[in-house]
């Protein structure tokens, strides 16, 4: 359940980061084809899919489940069980890092009348599961965990499933999610009201493969209902580049000298697009060329300059879960603009991966930035361009994003700056370092 032995990697002062950057697919979307066309009926074709080692964790969980799933040369191929067709794993579905990957799975099996034991790494094992296996219940699943609702996890799953109604306490798409999926095998309407928007890729998804999906604004928040029992229908799917990898060599052109890097085909669904437009208030030199729609999701070609001007910014707390995964790379943009950038309403980021306040905190006062925080809030104290002394060795806590937002500190900071473990990348981005390589960057490998 570990990625292996702790690989540090350093980024040092690069020149200009210039070229295109064709980053993997999204790692949302490319979680749901897998669970979706496991649950249709057919062959659903997929191509973008992200092959990150969180995404194939799902699909050997759904092979797990009963569908078949294959790769034909660029594209994976789902030949699905249909809904209420999952079967009963033979071994515990280790899902890694992946907290997407266990809530969705948890959902999606919920329903169906078996136990299903779920782990994975040091990482996710100390990550909250109460937040959805607290709605799951209403269905009548029944979990069995370590205290503090902890992986590992049995969940027995309802036989005689019931409909569910259920407000989300705090912003999540993955709870959300995990709901729905739960709902696609339970009788009548289950309905899920959230305050603030989420990504909404399950519930575009869902329509696409023929669900019976509705969204309206209600007194209560945004609500959304699903009629159950539906048979999904298998699709052809183009994932979309994924923006939140799509965050690391943009916001480092921005922060490097002299630099200039086209990012195309990214995903900018505005439930996930909330780091650009916080980056072109900041005065970021980021335009969109080439906007266009592709199934059924706005995309754009990303165009990042190097930007001197950039200044803090109060970042709107209703934006917060559009792009809470790229606090950890904005708080470096930050530490390169003038003035204070302030982010608040973002306790989701303590239950992250890690920690992601403490982390990007601590490491950012080790290599010279000024930062407060608190709760759900913190606070960046930028210099202007340049303004990352660096020289220090940071903890990453086995947290992908922590380890990419350092790295591309290390690229405009004074000192070079040391990750003590670059492996968690893999996760996400296996391809973080050569792309990041033939821009320009620059990087040397440590003996751990």
């Amino acid at each position: 359940m570990s990625h292996g032995p702790a690989t540090p990697l350093t980024a040092h002062a690069s020149g200009p980061l210039t070229g295109e950057a064709h980053v993997p697919g999204d790692k949302s979307i490319s979680h749901r084809s897998l669970i979706l066309g496991a649950m249709a009926v057919g062959e659903t074709r997929v191509t973008g899919l992200l092959e990150g080692q969180d995404v194939l964790d799902t699909g050997k969980a759904m092979q797990a489940f009963g569908a078949t799933i294959r790769q034909d040369g660029d594209t994976w191929v789902i030949n699905g069980v249909g809904v209420g067709g999952l079967m009963e794993p033979e071994d515990v579905i280790d899902c890694g890092n992946s907290g997407t990957g266990v809530r969705l799975l948890m959902g999606a099996a919920a329903t169906h009348g078996f136990a299903v034991t779920y782990t994975g790494d040091a990482s996710l094992r100390k990550r909250p599961m109460a937040r959805v296996t607290d709605p799951l219940a209403l269905f009548g699943a029944v979990a069995h965990g370590r205290s503090k609702g902890r992986l590992p996890m049995t969940i027995v799953g309802a036989a005689d499933p019931v409909p569910a109604r259920y407000a989300t306490p705090v912003a999540s798409a993955q709870i959300k999610s995990a709901v729905l999926l739960a709902g696609l095998n339970a009788p009548g309407e289950t309905v899920v009201i959230e305050r603030e928007a989420t990504r909404d890729h399950s519930e575009r998804m869902l329509r696409g493969f023929g669900a019976e999906i509705e969204t309206r604004d209600t007194s209560e928040g945004r609500e959304i209902t699903l009629v159950g029992h539906p048979e999904l229908k298998p699709q052809v799917i183009a994932v979309p580049r994924d923006p939140s990898s799509a965050a690391f060599p943009v916001c480092a052109a921005l922060i490097t000298p002299g630099s200039d890097v086209l990012v195309p085909n990214i995903g900018l669904n505005p439930t996930r697009a909330g780091l650009f437009e916080t980056l072109r208030d900041m005065g970021a030199d980021l335009t969109y060329e080439n906007a266009r729609e592709e199934g059924g999701e706005p995309v754009a070609d990303l165009r990042a300059r190097f930007s001197p001007d950039m200044r803090g910014i109060e970042v709107p707390p209703a934006r917060a879960a559009s792009m809470i995964d790229e606090y950890p790379v904005l708080s470096v943009v930050a530490a390169n603009a003038t003035g204070t950038t302030i982010m608040r309403g973002v306790a989701e980021l303590r239950v992250k991966e890690c920690d992601r306040i403490d982390a990007m905190a601590t490491g950012l006062r080790a290599c010279g930035v000024t930062v407060r925080d608190g709760d759900d809030w913190w606070e960046v104290d930028g210099r202007g361009p340049g303004g990352i002394e660096g020289g220090a060795t940071v903890a990453v806590h086995l947290d992908h994003r922590i380890a990419m937002s350092f790295l591309c500190a290390g690229f405009a900071a004074k000192r070079a700056i040391t990750v003590d473990d670059a492996g968690p990348i893999a996760t996400s981005f296996p391809i973080f370092r050569p792309l990041m390589e033939d821009l320009g960057a620059e990087f040397r490998a440590e003996d751990a």
